[in-house]
């Protein structure tokens, strides 16, 4: 696979193992793909299928055995990235506004930035009003948007968000799309997100990649052909249906 100046990651014969008592469990194997700057791609699999685990792998958190993860530099400079996982691990000691500054605060940033770039993302990510707040006061869907903006506060190239609403009810999920396609829109990173959901990829990808077999492997890497913007009426229409169906035949395999 070559890569492109369109490319913000590229991925090569990524194989990925955990040691064991008896030994080591390969748990991904020959992983090749690659995300145009600004796309918006979703990863599914079975449970257990290893799609955290690549995720965290590209992410930096966990080591993997051979293959390459590369990042073409953006103006001179390797491309920053940030990760959202499951559960918004919000501090309970700290408020909406401060759980958004703690990275720019690790990283020594002066308080006036600090202020004008919290500010700007609880603007976008709709949260005016609930700046005081402690997270024990905040719904679900709102401390996901806490720790959407706490990651995007530093204003990474590429997100990879882990089944971010994967603890919400059916509504708030649906809602949270909507939301995270607004903000993608207007802030245009790169975007690869899990989810078990095959409706939630199609209504909110460019590409869907499906992961499976074992050892772990891209079995499909599916375009998905839909208008933007999107709403919720494109989830009844033909190509959004043939779309998710061809999905499900994959995720068998």
């Amino acid at each position: 696979m070559n890569s492109s100046p369109e490319d913000s990651l590229v991925v090569r014969d990524l194989k990925v193992s955990f040691q064991e008592k008896d030994g080591m469990l390969q748990v991904l194997e020959n992983v090749c793909f690659s995300l145009h700057k600004n796309a918006f791609a979703c990863l599914i699999g079975p449970s257990g299928s290893g799609k955290s685990t690549l995720l965290r792998t590209l992410a930096g958190l966990i080591p993997y055995e051979s293959g390459s993860i590369e990042f073409p530099e953006i103006h001179g400079r390797k491309p920053r990235t940030g990760l959202v996982f499951q559960k918004a691990n919000l501090m309970p000691w700290r408020t909406l506004a401060e759980n958004i500054a703690l990275p720019l605060e690790l990283a020594n940033t002066p308080r006036e930035e600090i202020d004008q770039k919290v500010n700007e993302m609880v603007e976008l990510t709709g949260l005016q009003g609930f700046e005081t707040s402690w997270p024990h006061e905040l719904s679900g869907g709102m401390a996901q948007r806490v720790a959407i903006a706490r990651s995007l506060v530093q204003d990474p190239d590429i997100l990879f968000l882990d089944e971010p609403f994967g603890s919400l009810d059916e509504l708030t999920r649906e809602r949270m799309s909507e939301e995270l396609l607004r903000i993608w829109d207007e802030k245009r990173k790169t975007i690869l997100m899990v989810t078990h959901s095959i409706s939630e990829a199609v209504f909110l990808a460019d590409r869907v990649l499906v992961l499976s077999g074992f050892p772990q492997g891209i079995v499909l890497d599916l375009p998905i052909d839909l208008p933007r913007p999107r709403d919720e009426h494109l989830r009844f229409i033909s190509e959004f249906v043939q779309a998710a169906a061809t999905l499900h035949e994959h995720l068998k395999i």
